[in-house]
């Protein structure tokens, strides 16, 4: 029996799926990229270093932030600038804030109605008007955040290489600060709303990656955790490898030959010890059969829960939020960008996306043009792991209707909320 589904409506960008299914226990899975590479890395050689945030943060609507940070602190690993204290609270408000307002979008309205079976998202409005307003209230909260530290929603104005071109307003910090208790109030009653969700039984037991710094629950600092063992970000070529395919709009990158899941449920299952109390409490409401206390829980292997996790996220980060803007507040102001010599060399660096770990490699000379770009996405690294996923779920869906079959492959495929713009770029 062969599956195709031509196109997976509301992801960012657009794929197709392909399967077969062979005796109702064999089967076989492909996801298929639809659009043209861009060949962004390819137009930054030969370009100013200054030049690469600026255009990275073009590569995706949803997630301007994370590329042009990701972009800058490959650069300043790259001529070993380092930044002040001041910085890196803005970034990681700035970072946190951004993937609030993707995750309230994605496990919401466009992930969260397959959960119910609404094909029709102004049903699934009507339906749920409160929760939809929850929603909104906290994206918008996020992307308000975002507007007083970078400028503007997109293609952020503030951020360089060293620090900012110019610091937000105290008393813009402080009003988001005073909205903080509604939006993480906003985040609970969602919790409780997917809470009760029923999800797929569905388990496939796979590798997760993320960033961690083994102190905190990181988005923006640490090395590589893998499973339990913890990687430099420096020494990422050594341990993982993209793979090129024929035909193929995306590269695919592998840890050691194995295929592995980033993102929200990545990242808890990696880094649950170093969640918020609260946190903690909410996400054991998705794993209450396997309760064993607040420091530890089993590792979720249902990608599914993708969206629970996401959930748990946007409280988290909410927390992260308010703790670093008071910190922020009290402070002095520092020089908005340290002074820095332009040199030769070579940077990484890592940022946590939305959809998970984001990579950006540079090389650069002593007058600070590119010599070498590399960008590895979140949706590249989990591709692999999302075709292993359908193939051992396919079997699942041998008695449904195919009606019923297409619609639980769909709801899978947006479970992982992949970024078909960032991987093709």
């Amino acid at each position: 029996m062969k599956i195709k589904i031509n196109h997976i409506a509301k992801t960012e960008g657009h794929l197709s799926f392909e399967g077969a299914l062979f005796k109702g226990d064999i089967a076989r899975a492909k996801i298929i990229t639809l659009e043209g590479a861009r060949l962004i890395e390819g137009m930054l050689v030969g370009r100013p270093y200054y030049e690469a945030p600026i255009l990275t943060s073009r590569v995706c609507g949803i997630c301007p932030i994370v590329h042009m940070l990701t972009s800058i602190k490959a650069l300043e690993s790259a001529m070993n600038i380092k930044i002040s204290e001041q910085t890196k609270l803005l970034r990681k408000i700035l970072e946190n804030a951004q993937i609030i307002h993707s995750h309230a979008l994605h496990l919401f309205f466009l992930s969260g109605p397959d959960f119910l079976n609404f094909s029709n998202d102004l049903k699934f409005i009507k339906k749920f008007p409160k929760e939809t307003a929850a929603a909104v209230r906290m994206r918008d909260f996020a992307l308000n955040l975002v507007r007083i530290v970078s400028a503007r929603a997109i293609h952020n104005l503030t951020p360089e290489v060293g620090g900012f071109k110019k610091l937000p307003p105290k008393q813009k910090l402080q009003k988001s600060l005073n909205k903080t208790d509604k939006a993480v109030a906003d985040a609970k009653f969602l919790i409780e709303f997917f809470a009760k969700l029923k999800y797929p039984h569905f388990e496939r037991k796979t590798n997760f990656a993320c960033l961690s710094d083994k102190k905190t629950y990181q988005i923006y600092n640490g090395g590589i955790s893998f499973n339990g063992k913890t990687i430099p970000t420096k020494d990422f070529y050594k341990h993982f490898k993209e793979e090129e395919f024929p035909q193929a709009m995306v590269k695919r990158c592998r840890f050691e030959g194995q295929n592995y899941m980033v993102g929200a449920i990545a990242r808890i299952n990696n880094n649950f010890k170093y969640l918020h109390k609260e946190s903690k409490k909410a996400w054991l409401r998705f794993n209450l059969p396997r309760r064993l206390n607040l420091d530890l829980a089993a590792p979720i292997y249902n990608p599914f829960y993708n969206i629970a996790a996401q959930a748990v996220e946007c409280l988290e980060l909410l927390l992260q939020i308010e703790k670093d803007l008071k910190n922020l507040i009290k402070k002095s102001p520092s020089p908005t960008t340290i002074k820095f010599r332009i040199k030769a060399g070579k940077g990484i660096g890592a940022l946590e996306a939305p959809r998970g770990t984001l990579y950006h490699y540079y090389e650069i000379d002593k007058k600070g043009i590119i010599k070498k770009c590399q960008i590895i996405t979140p949706t590249a690294q989990f591709l692999n792991n999302l075709e292993e996923d359908l193939k051992s779920y396919l079997p699942k869906t041998k008695k449904m209707s195919a009606k019923e079959r297409e619609q639980k492959l769909k709801t899978l495929i947006r479970a992982y909320d992949p970024c078909i713009a960032c991987a093709t770029h």
